[in-house]
């Protein structure tokens, strides 16, 4: 971030964080993120819960886009996954 980009790709890393860190990487990454295109690639659902844009990607194909609330209500691959992720918490 030291040259200010306007577009940002990122490979979310917080996988193997506890609560508590990932909590405080993904409230630096949201000032860090503010008014730049983020491309991001997550492993935790809950980093990309607050995105304009998501898409959900299977074998290489777009099989849904949305925002979380519009994926989440409709039955898919994104709402099987996120569901599947929280219950395991």
């Amino acid at each position: 971030m030291l040259k200010d980009p306007g577009i940002v790709i990122l490979d979310e890393a917080t996988a193997h964080l506890d609560s508590e860190n990932e909590a405080a990487v993904q409230q630096a990454l949201g000032r860090a993120l503010s008014g730049r295109t983020s491309i991001v690639i997550a492993h935790r659902l809950s980093t990309i819960r607050e995105a304009h844009q998501i898409l959900v990607i299977d074998n290489g194909e777009i099989v849904a886009r949305g925002t979380h609330d519009s994926l989440m209500k409709d039955p898919g691959l994104y709402r099987e996954l996120y569901e599947l992720q929280f219950s395991n918490s």
